[in-house]
């Protein structure tokens, strides 16, 4: 798709539904994995560029008042807010994108997911538009994908129990990816505040899994004895969780907010997804003018406030998940090792999946080519 103005002028560009998108294999979770662990390789060499002045940036947001005089601005509400992240990826996937969402927790109550995504895919030099894609599922995928490749690079092979703590769709595709690279589990904890939720999980899990399954509602049977971790729990309820839970050799796989010991995060290893996107959070935080507030408000804030303690070494001396896919910093070093690793969301794991589908699409012939133009009024 895209545009050779040697020749045309006219611009076509791919249009993929959500059912489109499951046709070219958004949900294929170990190609995903595959596709994410090469993201990070590209993010550890440094091939890639997101938003704002320091390319680090997570997104732009639009965050609403808790008071208007504008009758139809939208005002503050549990997780309400727009969000643009646009990135460019190089490598083999030389090409920019953007996802946008829309985001707001009544929506479940409306029988919508919480958040609303659409892709966009564009030609790195000309602008021109690849591919409009649904993106829920690829952005779920994706997100799974991340602690997928963590689990491959930090977790003990042998591992035999995972825990899945916060029982909602994120985790479960968490949970899917992370199960690609653990061959030898046996047993599965499902924790939720809600046991009902908890106990759908567990036989969701037993079902696909054909493996022991349970739910609870305790959060320490959630965390104790387990070999794998995964937190993908609501952000508006952040756990915590105690030092004596986690077990010698545990890896915890952090994928939404979590709070814990200062002893457990002093005494075991920390692997950021990428520690460049990390010191852009803390930028922002000081930048916000309260940064004790906007560390309150996203994943890595515990980390961050150690950090500024000198309690934990700076992000710059840090170890990110890419440098440890490219070997240039070891991850696991014995089968003892507690490690956490921490994970925030980065555009270009969606560009990497969504071109990765977009190019499945193409040779399969699936979606709906839509013309921007055939030759533009203003050029």
């Amino acid at each position: 798709m895209g545009t050779d103005t040697s020749m045309s002028t006219k611009i076509d560009f791919l249009y993929l539904s959500e059912p489109d998108m499951i046709a070219a294999g958004v949900l294929d979770a170990a190609r995903c994995v595959a596709i994410c662990e090469e993201t990070f390789s590209l993010l550890g060499e440094g091939d890639y560029l997101m938003g704002g002045a320091n390319h680090n940036n997570h997104g732009l947001n639009i965050v609403f008042p808790k008071e208007t005089p504008f009758p139809n601005m939208p005002v503050a509400g549990p997780d309400r807010r727009f969000a643009a992240m646009p990135g460019y990826l190089g490598g083999r996937f030389d090409v920019c994108g953007n996802k946008w969402y829309g985001s707001n927790h009544a929506n479940t109550q409306k029988g919508l997911p919480r958040s609303i995504l659409t892709m966009m895919l564009n030609d790195k030099d000309t602008g021109a538009p690849l591919s409009l894609m649904s993106a829920n599922l690829l952005s779920a995928a994706r997100t799974g994908a991340v602690p997928g490749v963590a689990a491959k690079h930090l977790a003990n092979k042998d591992a035999k129990t995972v825990s899945i703590v916060g029982c909602g769709p994120i985790n479960k595709s968490c949970f899917t990816a992370i199960m690609t690279q653990l061959p030898n589990v046996e047993k599965v904890v499902c924790f939720d505040v809600f046991l009902d939720k908890a106990n759908e999980h567990a036989r969701w899990v037993e079902e696909n899994y054909k493996v022991s399954a349970v739910g609870v509602d305790d959060a320490e049977t959630g965390f104790t004895n387990a070999d794998v971790i995964t937190v993908a729990a609501s952000r508006l309820k952040p756990l915590f969780f105690k030092d004596e839970w986690i077990k010698p050799g545990a890896t915890i796989l952090v994928s939404g907010p979590v709070n814990t010991d200062e002893a457990f995060l002093t005494s075991c290893k920390i692997v950021y997804d990428h520690t460049a996107l990390q010191e852009a959070y803390v930028e922002d935080a000081i930048a916000s003018g309260n940064k004790e507030a906007y560390y309150s408000g996203v994943i890595g804030g515990p980390f961050y406030r150690l950090i500024d303690a000198g309690k934990l070494p700076a992000l710059k001396d840090s170890i990110g998940l890419g440098d440890v896919v490219n070997g240039k910093k070891p991850g696991r070093e014995s089968a003892s090792d507690r490690i956490i690793f921490i994970a925030c969301g980065m555009a270009v794991f969606d560009i990497s999946w969504g071109f990765e589908v977009y190019q499945n699409a193409l040779k399969n012939g699936i979606g709906t080519s839509l013309n921007l133009w055939e030759k533009p009024s203003l050029a």
